[in-house]
């Protein structure tokens, strides 16, 4: 039966997600559960149902994607198995999930390209190039405009809850995951360059695009711009900079069960590589932290929220030069497109599932604390 007042669509799983992505979840899963009955082959509705509502997965649901992980495809074995992963996860059978998890990323990686040795040493000419001295020097050359804010930091780290708090201020337009800075950087610093004013004023341009004028600031969310700190630093010296922080191996195992390799993220689909990226990240940001001036950017642990959400949530609209707003504290409530692995966990509150799982699977992720150096 369809969702009420909804038109039936020629493809379900298309319109699940729609749904999910609008908050929408009381419509996501019938919608979701017609797609699969639609196409019961199709690995990535019962992946989202298991994300989100594994109790509408029947137990003939459940059979069919056991017969379906041993025969399907090669594109629809990493979706398939990353549902039994969460199923099982949700069980408490840990091992028998992980397995679950190590065969739908391999799967991913298979048709992924990630060139990890170009990706490291680009970290490291990152750090080399914008020293302390190098900021200094170019400091308070940008764009004076104090509309955008950058939130970024690893996937998995906390970066859509800090976005969903900031967009429930009336102030706040949240844009969410955009590749203007790094699309921009790549045409306007080619052969012949720019100024750095330039290039602020040409993202400032970009977001007002997007953005209601009514909005003061303008939440830019994509977490690898955790790169480009000290570029967006020169170019906006005005601009907020949010760092999400999560405890390493809580937000390598985050990665390592949620489908990411579509994404472009294929180094999230080996336990190896996975680890090895976090803490070239982690070299990064111990970087930044020396390198630029204090308060161009403000760090929040993902912990810290989950253990003290006012404190935290006041202190990153204070940072943001904002007057408090009480609705920053029911952030679930606030209704817009949310397109991240995030889309269900930020329509709840504040929940503390999330914490401490690494134990639960003991010895399996030892080649991501190696890799680690844990």
């Amino acid at each position: 039966m369809a969702p009420p007042d909804v038109p039936a669509p020629e493809n379900w799983g298309q319109q699940g997600k729609r749904f999910l992505e609008e908050g929408r979840i009381a419509d996501a899963v019938p919608a979701l559960v017609l797609a699969i009955a639609a196409e019961p082959g199709r690995g990535e509705p019962y992946r989202l149902l298991a994300e989100i509502a594994p109790e509408a997965l029947s137990d003939a649901h459940v059979a069919t994607l056991a017969a379906l992980a041993g025969a399907a495809p090669g594109p629809e074995t990493a979706e398939i198995n990353f549902a039994l992963g969460r199923l099982a996860i949700g069980r408490g059978e840990h091992a028998r999930g992980f397995d679950h998890f190590r065969v739908a990323n391999a799967a991913a990686r298979a048709a992924g390209d990630y060139d990890e040795t170009a990706t490291l040493r680009a970290f490291e000419q990152i750090a080399a190039t914008f020293s302390s001295a190098y900021l200094a020097e170019r400091r308070a050359t940008g764009c004076a405009s104090d509309r955008p804010i950058f939130i970024f930091g690893m996937p998995r780290s906390g970066t859509t809850l800090i976005e969903q708090i900031l967009a429930s201020h009336p102030a706040v337009f949240a844009a969410g995951e955009r590749t203007i800075f790094d699309d921009i950087t790549a045409e306007m610093l080619g052969p012949g360059g720019t100024s750095l004013r330039a290039l602020g004023e040409r993202y400032v341009a970009e977001i007002a695009k997007i953005a209601p004028p009514s909005a003061l600031r303008v939440t830019d969310k994509m977490p690898a711009n955790f790169r480009f700190a000290g570029l967006i630093h020169l170019a906006l010296p005005n601009a907020r900079m949010i760092h999400a922080r999560r405890d390493p191996v809580e937000t390598c195992l985050s990665c390592f069960s949620n489908s990411f390799a579509a994404g472009g993220l294929a180094w999230t689909c080996d336990l190896g590589e996975l680890g090895r990226y976090c803490r070239g990240y982690l070299r990064l940001m111990e970087h930044w932290r020396t390198a630029l001036p204090p308060g161009a950017m403000l760090e929040v642990d993902y912990e810290d929220v989950v253990d003290d959400l006012e404190t935290q949530a006041r202190r990153i609209v204070a940072y943001c030069g904002l007057p408090w707003d009480d609705r920053c504290l029911e952030f679930y409530k606030t209704e817009r497109p949310v397109k991240t692995a995030s889309v269900a966990q930020v329509r709840r509150p504040i929940y503390r599932t999330s914490l401490k799982t690494a134990d639960a699977y003991g010895e399996a992720i030892r080649p991501l604390l190696d890799a680690l150096g844990r």
